[in-house]
């Protein structure tokens, strides 16, 4: 058994990626950076904030791992990486087959009582 609060690397990572999601400015800034690279300024553009404060968003996403940032001469233009959303996407998937699941099961049971009640109900006689 692990101990209580011990994390593995790719819980880290998982949680890190969440916590970024959780802001949706970041998720405005990789939303931009799924068409392509693109600088701070231009980042910073559609929003009503500073570049600095763009800045602060994009190095949580860097930590994350969600971004890449590379030199190009006094440009530095941040990449989108696909990883980390991918192994959110799987985490998430996993879910989505447990509710599908009990989803189907749900609609077993509410066909088999619709096919009980069905059964149990009696024509009712008209007394004159």
């Amino acid at each position: 058994m692990e101990p209580v609060g011990y994390r593995t690397a790719a819980e880290s990572r998982l949680d890190a990626t969440f916590s970024a999601l959780a802001d949706p400015t970041r998720r405005a800034i990789l939303a931009r950076l799924a068409s392509g690279d693109a600088s701070v300024t231009e980042l910073a553009g559609p929003f009503a904030m500073t570049q600095p404060a763009i800045s602060k968003h994009l190095k949580v996403l860097e930590r994350a791992g969600l971004i890449s940032r590379d030199r190009d001469a006094q440009r530095r233009p941040s990449r989108l990486e696909a990883k980390p959303l991918a192994e959110a996407s799987q985490w998430i998937a996993q879910y989505r087959q447990f509710w599908e699941a009990s989803f189907e099961r749900l609609d077993g049971l509410l066909d088999e009582l619709q096919g009980t009640a069905r059964k149990s109900r009696r024509p009712v006689s008209k007394k004159r």
